[in-house]
This record gives structure tokens, sequence and C-alpha cells, in this order.
């Protein structure tokens, strides 16, 4: 299971006794990233048996109570459970003095490094680059500075078919040229493409976390054909007015998008704690784009292909 996303909270503002503040945790091949970090993060993180110590980095999208209010008691923690190796944080850029100066009024000091990266909400970049994943920014249009992010897994490295070797008789020096990616050069200056040769055992998968937002095509393009789309779906489709002025969508809106943008699934989330049951925000969802579901707090999903098939949790 190389890409695995748990829910840990799908409330807005104000937090329900079943629904918690924004907090998604991606695995992706064992490195594990935190997104937004709202009230009682680190208690889900307990609940729901993911190891704080396995956080390398922390992404947060905007600098309201309900995705931030978290950050600082899970940070202390760390340095009380003995953490020693870095912790990244990447946050619009403001964030940065407003965590060094909380830290100090709370009077909390680290035994690691705290390593900041501020982040431009006005355009999309690339914020995080590995042998296996990408990420970048999406610019979210929001009461305040917001940023979504989108995890690309990268493609892994090409197998050779066997028979190919077989037919060719290919020597070691030819078969490392063509896994570095090379045509086959045959003795009589034939050349055999490398794609005719070689075959992908793995499709890499993509995951999009859209929140706070009100309805935006801005990013449309970056997130064409996304595995899986989180977008907020704050208030239900007769809230489109309030929703507008406060900065969110409705479910309706989520859904529109994630037509528009050829998604695979739709998560919704960041539900108004005036919802005692969600239901309905999914079925008016469905009758716009039917593969969406309920982001459900503890719930553990495995991304694949074209979507999210189902809950791996108990």
């Amino acid at each position: 299971m190389a890409f695995l996303l748990t829910i840990l909270g799908s409330s807005s503002a104000l937090p329900t006794s079943e629904r918690h503040p924004a907090a998604h945790v991606l695995n992706i091949h064992e490195r594990f990233f935190l997104i937004d970090c709202g009230e009682g993060t680190q208690m889900q993180l307990r609940k729901y048996r993911i190891r704080m110590g396995k956080l390398h980095h922390i992404f947060i999208s905007h600098v309201h109570g309900d995705h931030v209010f978290g950050i600082y008691g899970l940070l202390s923690s760390l340095s009380l459970l003995g953490r020693e190796y870095p912790l990244h944080v990447y946050a619009p850029s403001h964030f940065g003095a407003l965590l060094r100066q909380h830290l100090a009024d709370f009077d909390i000091h680290l035994g690691y490094e705290l390593v900041f990266h501020p982040l431009h909400h006005s355009r999309s970049e690339k914020i995080y680059e590995d042998d296996r994943l990408m990420v970048e920014t999406l610019p979210l249009k929001h009461r305040v500075p917001a940023l979504g992010f989108l995890f690309r897994e990268k493609p892994r490295p090409r197998n050779i078919f066997p028979e190919m070797i077989k037919k060719y008789n290919m020597s070691l020096k030819q078969i490392r040229q063509v896994k570095d990616g090379n045509d086959l050069e045959l003795d009589n200056g034939t050349r055999v493409p490398f794609d005719e040769l070689t075959y992908s055992k793995h499709v890499p998968v993509s995951y999009a976390y859209c929140s706070d937002t009100v309805y935006t095509e801005s990013f449309l393009g970056k997130i064409r054909n996304v595995d899986v789309l989180y977008h907020e779906a704050t208030y239900d489709g007769a809230m489109e007015k309030r929703a507008a002025e406060t900065g969110h969508s409705t479910s309706l809106q989520a859904a529109t998008l994630a037509r528009k943008a050829g998604a695979g699934k739709l998560i919704l989330g960041h539900f108004s704690a005036r919802y005692k049951q969600i239901e309905p925000l999914v079925e008016e969802a469905q009758t716009i784009f039917p593969q969406t579901v309920a982001a459900v707090e503890g719930e553990t999903y495995e991304v694949l292909p074209g979507g999210l098939p189902g809950s791996l949790s108990g």
C-alpha cells in the first residue's frame, strides 16, 4: 500500500462532538505528511495510531484557527518526546513570525530544528520534491491568503520485457542504456524505441487538497485528471450566497469543479456545524459528480489510479 490518506478532521470553524477541525495525513511510501493542524490534531493522531514521530513535513493551507490551533501543542509534544531531527513547516509567509512569537509566548523550547518554508499565496509553485513525490501549491480564494496542495507521484523506472532481452540478445551494456531511458541501437543501425522495449508496473497517482475557498477554476489546469480531489463543502447548495460571503464553497460547487477537472473521486469535507447529518450534502453533490464521498474521520483510504476504492480501516 503505497499512497494512503487518513482523515483526522472534517469540521469547519466550530468543532462538534463527532467532527474535529481540519487535518489529513498522507502516508506515501512510508513518508508521512500532515496537511493542516486544527485543534486536537495530536489527539487524533494518537487515537488512530499514527506515530507523531514519523511526521517530517506539515503543510498549512491558511492561518485560521481551525487549521492551525493544533500545531503549537503538537510541536511541544514532539519536543517532550525527545525528537531530535528537523521538522519542516510549509505555510503562507506571514505565519512564520506568528509561529515563532507564539512558541516564545508559550515558553516552548524545541529540542529539534524547526524549518519554516514561506509560501507565496498568489501563484502556484513547487514546494517539495523527493525521488518519488512532488508537491505544488494551488492558490485559493478565501478571506485570508490560502493555498491548496497537489501531491503527485513521480513515474517509476520502467522495466525491460524479458522477451525483448532475449529477442535482441541484449548485452549488459545495452540493458543499462535502455534502463537509462535510451532506445536500443542494433548493429545494423536500426533503433528500437524505448517504449516498445519496456513496461511499467506502477501508475503514478495524485491527490489534491483544496480548503478553504470560494468556487474558483483558477487552478483547474493543475488538477486536471487528479485521482482524488478533496474540496471543502462548508454549506449545501441552498447556502450559496452565505458561502460566497464567508469565503467558502457549497457541495454543488465542489462537485462542479470535480466534474470539470475530470477527477477520479471527490471527497467532501470542512462541514459546517449546522449540519448534524452530512448525507444530504453528499447526495446533492452526487447529482453532478456521482463519484463523491464524505470525509469520515478515522478512515484510511488507498489512493489508486482513477480514484478512491474505499476504506481500508475497520
